[in-house]
């Protein structure tokens, strides 16, 4: 009996010691198997798609451009972008007009008569007046030949018209030339094509253009006699001087 004893534990010893052997061995061969690996790095950022017609993105529609570019040249810079289209006096100088025959009288007289009107310029009107700080449009006219060198008898506008030469053509806007207006109620003194000088009862002594307000009151223009000498003293009444 005590060697069935013995024979029993013995068999059970080396079954447990057989699977403990077992089990380490299977442990062991499962440490040892080698993890596959992939031949791409793990990091690597995604591939892009590239985009078809189905994919493609749709662009964000821009504003069309509706204003015209203008480029600054350094020619630009200091001149206007809008041309004047008129002139508030006259353009020509009188020597210049003189020598190309624009004038109504002489050179040297021209450049007078610019430099008196010039001095008067800006002056306030003031009826009957002859100067030296205020003027009627006789006056104005009167005073401005009188420096000039061409004297005469102070007159009325009509006396002017009918003692004085008429002109007609291109000579009616030679520098210098006398324009009158309203029935022989006013004048004044041609300084080009464009306009004349005038003491106007709103603004004084002044550049006026002949278009608009004047034109359609024109009578007529007169050239000075510079022999002339007239008697009447009568002050010009201003008609309309509202200008």
């Amino acid at each position: 009996m005590k060697d069935f004893t013995k024979i029993l534990f013995f068999s059970v010893c080396v079954t447990f010691a057989a699977v403990a052997f077992t089990s380490s061995a299977l442990a062991q061969g499962r440490d040892r198997v080698v993890k596959s690996t992939s031949s791409q790095p793990v990091n690597q950022p995604p591939i892009a798609v590239q985009p078809t017609e189905k994919n493609r993105p749709t662009p964000a529609s821009r504003p069309v451009l509706t204003n015209q570019i203008i480029v600054v040249t350094p020619d630009m810079e200091s001149a206007p972008l809008v041309k004047k289209t008129a002139s508030t006096h006259a353009v020509n100088a009188p020597s210049s007009m003189a020598a190309a025959g624009r004038t109504a009288y002489g050179m040297s007289t021209s450049v007078r008569l610019d430099q008196a009107i010039k001095a008067r310029y800006g002056k306030p009107y003031r009826y009957g007046s002859t100067g030296p700080n205020t003027y009627d449009c006789s006056g104005f006219v009167w005073s401005s030949f009188q420096e000039a060198g061409i004297p005469f008898t102070r007159a009325s506008a009509r006396s002017l018209w009918a003692q004085s030469e008429p002109v007609y053509g291109d000579d009616r806007f030679k520098f210098g030339t006398l324009v009158f207006f309203n029935n022989l109620g006013h004048m004044g003194i041609v300084a080009d094509e464009n306009g004349f000088y005038q003491a106007s009862s709103s603004k004084g002594v002044t550049y006026s253009p002949f278009a608009g307000y004047w034109q359609s009151r024109i009578v007529g223009y007169r050239r000075l006699k510079p022999e002339s000498t007239f008697k009447s003293s009568a002050p010009i009444r201003p008609v309309d001087e509202d200008q």
